[in-house]
């Protein structure tokens, strides 16, 4: 899966948020996002993982327009999204939708289900009411649930179907593109398993392409072809699935996965070695942003920050990727 056929592009983008003093000074700026590039193929799934903070959730919401970027482009088949007329936007973006960590509130209360999906026909599309009632019950059975949910109110449900009343929301208008923020979060095993096999299956019969954010790295193996690892801001290492697992390069990734339990393995506590908090967004060292809690640190990673190269088959943004490994603690 390559840039040339992607349905998705990202270039060099970038959204700061202005730290505000008293009487409306400008006292810095949040770098929530620095640099993002990465490409969607159609049919792939793109798994986004790192820590809480990193920027994960504030690139879904850039690229579907909730957020503003400040610089960069994104471009939907070949289209630049930004800078178009709200009509033009709209109708771009009706490709691209975005599924919530919390389903549950993105449902209005008061409405019972039946017309929270109907909604986005009644916005976007010309349909008469029976027309859209019949595809309210398609994708509601397309989904897993009966058509008599139709009928409830979001509270008369499960979390699990909650987050499938979400996904039939959001196919209702066919998009291209789905960005699924945490969505496993919260749920049961068993559970979680459905959700992740409806996933799938959705994926084949309505050809969409994923965007996988997700603090689970075991779920984003599972299910995605490619992992991007982000690190305040800025996408560290990306490469596929089982070269990001299997072979990592850059520290970072490594200490992410020394977090990992596994059967018959070390304890948790003897692999990990990360340690300490990320550095202040509004107040980045300079050079290499990992630098204070890398256990490879150098001089030239203090100076410069590292520029994105190719080191085997990931594309990777560390001076000395791939000839670092893991240190290992001492058990004795």
């Amino acid at each position: 899966m390559s840039a040339a056929d992607s349905i998705l592009s990202v270039h060099d983008l970038m959204v700061r948020f202005p730290i505000a003093g008293p009487f409306g000074r400008r006292l810095g700026e949040i770098r929530a996002l620095d640099g993002v590039s990465l490409h969607l193929s159609q049919g792939e799934i793109l798994g986004l993982v790192g820590e809480s903070g990193c920027g994960k959730s504030t690139l879904g919401k850039t690229l579907m327009g909730i957020q503003k970027p400040t610089s960069g482009s994104i471009l939907l088949d070949g289209n630049e999204i930004a800078g178009q007329s709200p009509r033009a936007a709209r109708a771009l973006r009706r490709r691209l939708q975005y599924a919530y960590q919390d389903p549950g509130a993105s449902l209005d209360p008061r409405w019972k289900i039946g017309k929270s999906l109907e909604e986005p026909l009644v916005i976007h599309t010309d349909l008469p009411r029976a027309e859209r009632l019949r595809k309210v019950t398609e994708i509601l059975v397309s989904v897993g649930l009966p058509a008599g949910h139709a009928n409830l109110f979001p509270h008369e449900i499960s979390g699990g179907q909650q987050r499938r009343v979400g996904l039939a929301r959001i196919l209702m208008l066919n998009p291209d593109i789905v960005i699924l923020d945490e969505p496993t979060a919260g749920l049961d095993v068993s559970v979680q398993a459905a959700v992740l096999r409806l996933f799938r299956d959705l994926r084949e019969t309505f050809d969409l392409s994923y965007i996988f954010i997700s603090h689970d790295l075991s779920v984003v193996r599972l299910m995605c072809h490619r992992i991007a690892v982000m690190y305040l801001g800025r996408i560290v290492e990306i490469g596929s699935a089982d070269d990001i697992m299997d072979a990592p390069k850059h520290p970072y990734t490594q200490s992410l996965l020394a977090a990992l339990p596994k059967v018959n393995g070390p304890r948790v506590t003897e692999n990990f070695w990360l340690e300490g908090e990320p550095p202040d967004a509004a107040r980045l060292p300079p050079g290499c942003r990992f630098q204070g809690r890398c256990p490879h640190v150098q001089p030239i990673c203090r100076a410069e920050d590292p520029a994105e190269r190719k080191v085997g088959s990931q594309i990777v943004a560390c001076h000395f990727a791939g000839s670092v490994t893991p240190p290992t603690k001492d058990r004795t």
